[in-house]
């Protein structure tokens, strides 16, 4: 089972759903994710934001932060989960944000990406990637890489929430 047939299989069991904001992998989450039959039970869409001002003006990325660090930042990309998750009205929020090339963009390398994961009750992962390869190995490899972020947080989530339910056991 690949890893978007995992994460679509684990939000169905939880009835929980998903949404994606996507900046460096221009839709490839979204068709991974709507390439698996049955995905509209968890997915709910998603928001590629390309342009830094989508980022703020759609997905609510805080504008002070975009101006100073650019939109390849670890709190930009938590920022456009958690804003992805609210305004697509989702349990749990995924987002990509990087540079794939051919050039450096906000003074960050070829490679640099950004994935994170927002989640109910304020629960979130943001994770920095050193990536290797052209543009398409990059962008790639952050689909993957995101997919499998929240395929392991989502464990974490329902192991905690079992453990809530048993009595802290």
């Amino acid at each position: 089972m690949n890893e978007a047939a995992r994460v679509l299989r684990l939000l169905t069991e939880c009835g929980e759903t998903l949404a994606v904001a996507e900046s460096l992998t221009g839709g490839l989450v979204a068709a991974e994710l709507t390439s698996v039959p049955g995905a509209s039970k968890a997915f709910r869409g998603a928001v590629t934001a390309y342009a830094t001002e989508l980022k703020r003006d759609v997905l609510g990325v805080d504008g002070t932060l975009l101006a100073q660090r650019g939109a390849v930042d670890p709190e930009v990309a938590q920022q456009m989960a958690a804003g992805v998750r609210r305004v697509l009205g989702a349990v749990w929020g995924i987002a990509t944000t990087g540079v794939a090339g051919p050039d450096p963009q906000d003074g960050q390398p070829v490679g640099t990406v950004y994935i994170a994961v927002a989640g109910p009750h304020g629960t979130g992962k943001t994770v920095g990637l050193r990536l290797n390869g052209g543009r398409a190995e990059i962008r790639i490899e952050s689909v993957r890489r995101v997919l499998e972020l929240l395929s392991s947080e989502l464990g974490e989530y329902a192991r905690a929430q079992d453990t809530e339910r048993n009595g802290g056991t």
